[in-house]
């Protein structure tokens, strides 16, 4: 046996200690991020915005107020793709002698909106049946990362439109309904009646 050589009781010393100090540290963390969580939540439940987006299926409070805060005005986009432009939700554009070549993302955008847009999007498609509709078949056509995106910019263009209109997500449905009624095409809003919103 080696001289320097530690010993197997020296390194299970030596590892029960390590693991407790971790333990320790994953602890410590944790209550620091619940209590930040909830200090989000707080914010978000003060600003009349952050609180209609959060009725939405999939939308919590951080993605709620960073929708609200970043996007600040609503009324300052002209339209949907306005506000996915700004955010970076389009894809980057190469044309050259009247031929259009789109390429991935622009990315020029608020790249945090955008990851939180991507993260909810993961959880709304579950619980809205038209997201889910739109993300299977996005997925069957272009495969899981761009059906992902195409998601989170359709539930983006829905949180401008909320925040624009200042409505509620059963308002939203309600007034895709009727609008689906009146003029016959798919407004990509889902049924009223089976709302998740308020869970």
């Amino acid at each position: 046996m080696e001289p320097n050589r530690p010993t197997r009781d020296q390194i299970v010393a030596v590892a029960a200690y390590r693991r407790t100090e971790l333990q320790d540290l994953y602890q410590k963390l944790d209550a620091q991020i619940e209590e930040l969580d909830k200090r989000v939540g707080d914010q978000a439940l003060q600003r009349p915005g952050a609180k209609l987006l959060m009725s939405h299926p999939g939308v919590g409070p951080v993605t709620a107020l960073a929708t609200d805060v970043f996007l600040g005005d609503p009324a300052r986009f002209a339209d949907g793709k306005a506000v996915v432009s700004y955010v970076g939700m389009i894809p980057s554009e190469y044309s050259s002698g009247g031929q259009q070549r789109l390429g991935g993302l622009s990315k020029q955008g608020n790249p945090f909106l955008r990851f939180l847009w991507c993260e909810a999007a993961v959880h709304a498609v579950r619980r809205d049946p038209e997201l889910q509709r739109f993300y299977r078949r996005k997925l069957a056509q272009k495969g899981w990362g761009k059906a992902r995106v195409a998601a989170a910019r359709k539930l983006g263009i829905r949180l401008w439109i909320m925040l624009r209109e200042q409505i509620d997500y059963q308002e939203f449905c309600r007034r895709g309904q009727t609008r689906q009624k009146n003029s016959g095409a798919c407004a990509g809003m889902p049924q009223v009646g089976h709302s998740p919103a308020r869970q």
